[in-house]
């Protein structure tokens, strides 16, 4: 039984560099140029896209296979997509000249291959190599750093429409060997391209981190450059138990990158907890530690008789006041200065919020915040959390797990919690009716009724 017309799979096993394989010849290029081309067409209710493992083939690849005919293609190119589409899966007739029908030479070029890694795999077990998937994670240091420094320099913004090494050098004020070293590894991990002595942002670059894109993410990934070098420290937090003093955090360019991040984050997250938890009965809003006011903003644009108001530090509410205004809801959302372990929360709120604020903090000083939210609670209000939420037993989800690390190198005392401990504080504090609520994404919400 086949539910599509159509079952593509395209093999995109990843192989050590130099290893021939699909992935090396370009196979992610034509998975997009499919995707594309199949959308384009009116075909994606009739045609299934699968990536897939190795198939043995690797020297021809990329190599596709379309299914219901089960037609094998070689040394697909994004430049042979549109035909295939347009010969294949419109009018039923495959592309030839791509089509390898020689049964008995793939079957032993996939046989020789398998072989070959099988004695190359003993081999290594024998050598006591250091597997892979380890060696991968011990260096993922390299490609990071790299990208990180080129944001802090701006580099992508300054190879502009085009530029050699020299040119980019002098306008970020950076000698210019240092310069063209690291273009040539950001043109290595495919951020950049080169031709001559010239660089060229790639489409993907230019939209992401380039001065002047709409979908420009450099502000708020300054933040995890800031998160570098506290992480350098780990191995002294881990000794201390708590975060190692540096002199980059809490300058106001910190604060504003961490902001912007935030803002990242939030904005797109922030409509999926207002669909999650819905508008009714919902009038006043506190949101606790609110940051660029993501979250009171999408609330307010679900309503114009919401009223939001967003409870943070002084030197956090100008970036706050900013988005805001850009949002054109200051009537709406009211903002005031203030420390959430030791200020007055107010009375009568139909909804608490602490989004992404939990983490900061530890157990005694969460489960104070939340019985002094209780009291700020009108009777069915409701405390809500967002945070990356730990299994029980606290060693995943991975994201969760790591961002208690996070915590550890950046904060006094705060960690990623289990939702265990959070029904735990909910309970202390008074509330009822406490229940998960699942997002898509990394972090989930724990919500709890004042009776």
């Amino acid at each position: 039984m086949e539910p599509f017309r159509f079952h593509i799979f395209v093999c995109t096993q990843q192989k050590p560099e130099g290893v021939p394989s699909c992935p090396a010849h370009g196979a992610f290029a034509v998975i997009e140029k499919l995707d594309r081309e199949i959308e384009a067409r009116g075909l994606g209710n009739d045609v299934q896209l699968t990536t897939c493992g190795c198939m043995g083939l690797c020297d021809e690849g990329p190599v596709m296979v379309v299914y219901p005919e089960g037609a094998w293609y070689r040394r697909v190119q994004p430049s042979d997509i549109p035909e295939v589409v347009e010969r294949h899966l419109l009018d039923g007739k495959p592309v030839d000249r791509l089509i390898w029908n020689d049964a008995s030479a793939m079957k032993a070029m996939s046989i020789e291959h398998n072989e070959k890694f099988r004695d190359a795999m003993a081999a290594r077990e024998k050598a006591g190599t250091l597997p892979d998937r380890l060696n991968e994670m011990i260096r993922g240091y390299m490609p990071s750093r790299c990208i990180l420094t080129a944001l802090e320099l701006d580099i992508f913004t300054a190879v502009g429409e085009g530029a050699n090494a020299e040119q980019i050098g002098k306008r970020i004020h950076a000698n210019a060997r240092g310069v063209g070293i690291l273009l040539n590894a950001l043109v290595a991990l495919g951020l950049l391209s080169k031709s001559g002595d010239k660089y060229r942002n790639t489409s993907e670059s230019a939209r992401f981190f380039q001065e002047g894109s709409k979908d420009n993410h450099r502000n708020g990934l300054l933040h995890t450059a800031n998160i570098w070098h506290r992480w350098s420290t780990l191995t002294e937090a881990v000794r201390r138990g708590a975060c190692v003093p540096i002199d980059r955090a809490n300058t106001p360019e910190w604060t504003s990158n961490f902001i912007a991040g935030m803002q990242r984050n939030s904005r797109d997250r922030a409509p999926l907890v207002v669909k999650a938890l819905g508008m009714e009965g919902v009038r006043r809003i506190l949101d606790l530690g609110g940051g660029s006011g993501a979250y009171s903003i999408a609330f307010a644009k679900a309503s114009p008789d919401v009223r939001c108001e967003i409870l943070d530090l002084p030197q956090v509410l100008p970036f706050t006041a900013e988005y805001v205004d850009q949002a054109g809801l200051s009537k709406q959302i009211g903002l005031r200065a203030g420390d959430m372990l030791h200020d007055d929360f107010g009375s009568g709120y139909d909804l608490v919020m602490l989004n992404a604020i939990c983490h900061m903090f530890s157990a005694e000083q969460n489960h104070a915040i939340f019985r002094r939210a209780r009291k700020a609670l009108a009777p069915n209000g409701r405390l809500v959390v967002q945070d990356f939420i730990l299994n029980p037993d606290k060693t995943g989800p991975q994201h969760a797990a790591l961002f208690s690390v996070n915590m550890l190198v950046g904060t006094e005392s705060g960690a990623s919690y289990s939702e265990p401990e959070y029904t735990s504080w909910m309970k202390s504090a008074g509330l009822t009716e406490i229940r998960r609520i699942k997002l898509p994404g990394p972090s989930d919400l724990i919500v709890g009724f004042a009776a």
